[in-house]
């Protein structure tokens, strides 16, 4: 079988780069790579060593490539077909020793697809040259001006804030899987400049396939340590070797990043179903390690991404609303994939403070327990306990994955109880927050999708409105000081009127094609419900809280808060 791969540009002239000891271990990763594909080979043929496995396994696989194929009507598709027909024709006339070779062909095919590399020559010019870029496509009519003094610039744009000095230490002691919040394609892009410019290590991740059809980005992801994530492939053994894969270059101590949300939040909510089939190779990746007597500790690190413009918000929303795109998965055209859209987008950056920010949560070690500043695990009482504790029988530390299973869901709690605390509200959040509680207020007794269909019938006077970002921003505060919530820089120090006035200027740019409100005659005017609704639900689980004692407001927000069975 053949799985056509996907054909990265080469950049021309990069010298050959020798690792030095200080670098990350991440720049060996290519001399390892051919045996970590032969590693999950190995595992996947013993997870089906036995007969009817490997015969069930090879049918799904044949049977749900063969759905897929055939909506497919290229050419390489129909090749491929033929390979899966004839799989499902001859299985069951193989031989022991047949089904596991062929098993054996397709999961080393399988593998090697998904496999990454990392060069370290391509690291290094991105370093140098991708800020750069993209702060050209945020001023482009002076491009040679950024590129070469770019990097300040792109500071400003993207705040990081965290336990990072906590960070940098504990990850030279064990491996930290980075899981973060994901609400744009351009996470990971924002996510490995963060960690570059705070001298922390490049991560092994996975990414949609889909993202490699783009020539350029194909070629840095490529080179940077994305692995491809197919998720039209729906056979189990697919899942497998992805899960495998993970497992295998965690224990190694290669440093890695998933998003337990399994894609990007349509609705711009913060997650809280999470899907943790990779993160769950965290921990399995700490049982197999300890079970072989390796005491490498695996640190989990939740992280928020937080925009206040979201590039591909209004295909997201829309993606929401629709009963059909809650099944859907992938979304092959969407802003991401449009020049002019991320031109308009960074373009609109300028006008605020840090319009992303990025913030680190504390470590947590595969269990969900605190560490403390040397990666030590801590009970809740502080005492330093050990967690190899958690995967042993009898003293013995042992790879069970049912036991593991329940510990992932456990973390899976955690981590979302960690997002919510360490969201950072941006002020195109609290500004929809406010107008969209007032659509709310003014639609009593309709639902969700009744309200959306008020584009432009509610008018809300900008004095009043003022006054509730205010007063909703103190609540706000408040919350940060206990440490439920925290609010950008922009939100903290700026006049309520600023921040309004800010925040239309930034849609009004850049949601230009439909405005997400306008001001007229001294009030403003609700004119896009859906884009409201998208940024207003970072806040959603939040809104009694920030609602005051007004009852009407009160009312209206329990009814945002009751909006998250949508999701």
């Amino acid at each position: 079988m053949k799985l056509l791969p996907t054909r990265p540009l080469r950049l021309p002239r990069l010298r050959t780069y020798v690792p030095r000891p200080e670098d990350p271990k991440i720049f060996w990763f290519n001399s390892e790579r051919a045996d970590i594909v032969d590693e999950v080979v190995r595992r996947i043929l013993e997870r089906y060593d036995a007969e009817e496995s490997a015969e069930l396994a090879l049918n799904d696989a044949a049977y749900h490539e063969i759905r897929r194929l055939e909506a497919d009507k290229s050419e390489g598709a129909r090749h491929k077909l033929d390979y899966w027909r004839g799989i499902l024709r001859r299985v069951g006339r193989m031989s022991v020793e047949g089904k596991h070779e062929t098993l054996r062909e397709i999961a080393h095919a399988m593998a090697k697809d998904v496999a990454g590399n990392f060069d370290p020559r391509v690291y290094h010019f991105a370093s140098r040259f991708v800020p750069g870029v993209l702060t050209a496509a945020m001023n482009p009519s002076n491009i040679l001006h950024n590129v070469v003094g770019s990097a300040g610039r792109l500071d400003g744009l993207v705040a990081t804030e965290g336990p990072i000095d906590k960070i940098r230490h504990i990850s030279k002691r064990g491996t930290a899987v980075l899981v973060p919040t994901h609400s744009s394609n351009l996470d990971s892009i924002a996510l490995g400049w963060v960690l570059q410019r705070e001298g922390l290590s490049p991560v092994v991740y996975g990414a949609g396939k889909n993202l490699f059809t783009n020539p350029i980005v194909s070629f840095f992801m490529h080179n940077l340590g994305a692995y491809r994530v197919d998720r039209r492939v729906k056979a189990g053994l697919y899942k497998e070797i992805l899960k495998a894969y993970s497992c295998v270059v965690i224990e190694r101590g290669y440093h890695s990043l998933f998003f337990p949300g399994g894609t990007r939040s349509r609705s711009g909510a913060i997650e809280n179903h999470l899907k943790l089939g990779l993160a769950g190779t965290g921990v399995e990746a700490f049982a197999r390690n300890r079970a072989r007597g390796i005491d490498r500790p695996v640190y989990f690190v939740p992280t928020t991404i937080n925009y206040a413009l979201v590039l591909e918000a209004e295909t997201l929303i829309e993606d929401y609303l629709k009963e059909e795109g809650r099944a859907r998965y992938i979304i092959e055209d969407d802003e991401f994939s449009r020049i002019e859209r991320w031109i308009s987008f960074f373009n609109k950056f300028r006008g605020l403070e840090s319009v992303c920010v990025i913030r680190f949560g504390e470590p947590l070690d595969p269990f969900g327990n605190p560490v403390d500043e040397q990666g030590s695990s801590l009970a809740p009482d502080g005492r330093i306990i050990d967690p190899g504790t958690y995967i042993s029988r009898r003293g013995t530390p042992s790879v069970d994955a049912r036991r593991d299973a329940a510990y992932t869901r456990a973390l899976g709690k955690v981590l979302a109880q960690a997002y919510q605390r360490e969201t950072v509200v941006m002020p195109t959040q609290l500004v929809a927050h406010v107008v969209f509680r007032r659509v709310v207020r003014a639609t009593p007794g309709l639902d969700l999708f009744a309200r959306l269909r008020y584009r432009g019938a509610i008018a809300i006077p900008c004095d009043e409105l003022v006054t509730e970002i205010g007063q909703t921003r103190d609540r706000l505060l408040a919350l940060e000081a206990a440490g439920r919530v925290h609010v950008s820089n922009f939100v903290r120090r700026q006049p309520p009127a600023n921040i309004l006035d800010g925040v239309l200027a930034t849609w009004s740019g850049y949601h230009a094609a439909r405005p997400v409100a306008r001001v007229q005659s001294g009030s403003l005017i609700a004119e896009d419900p859906n884009l409201l609704l998208f940024y207003q639900n970072r806040l959603r689980t939040l809104a009694p809280e920030i609602a005051g004692d007004d009852e009407a407001d009160q009312i209206a927000a329990r009814e945002i808060a009751g909006m998250e069975h949508h999701a």
